[in-house]
């Protein structure tokens, strides 16, 4: 079992700001506390935020038809480095790619 304990940082969830400790084992938030410890990795997070992961509701990756303009390799890419952990296509492309039959034609 890997856990990282995230020691003194600003904690921004479910419209609260807290300063504070924040542990996480096998890649899941195991605790919120003034104050953990806890063996395993520990990162300092002293005059940083700690902000949930945004979720994109309207993205536009242009494939097929328009990666001129960009293509989900440049737009995820982008994502990720935004602070985006998901995101749900719009197609806007030509053709339409409803299904994996547009996809193939």
């Amino acid at each position: 079992m890997e856990r990282t304990v995230i020691k003194n940082v600003r904690i921004v969830n479910e419209g609260k700001s807290i300063y504070g400790d924040l542990s996480i084992k096998d890649g899941r938030i195991e605790k919120i506390d003034n104050q953990i410890s806890a063996p395993g990795k520990e990162i300092d997070g002293e005059g940083l935020w700690l902000l949930p992961g945004v979720i994109d509701d309207q993205v536009h990756f242009r494939e097929p038809g328009l990666t001129h303009k960009a293509n989900i390799g440049t737009e995820s890419r982008a994502a990720v480095a935004g602070g985006v952990t998901s995101f749900m296509e719009m197609p806007n492309t030509k053709a339409l790619g409803f299904n994996t039959g547009a996809f193939a034609r």
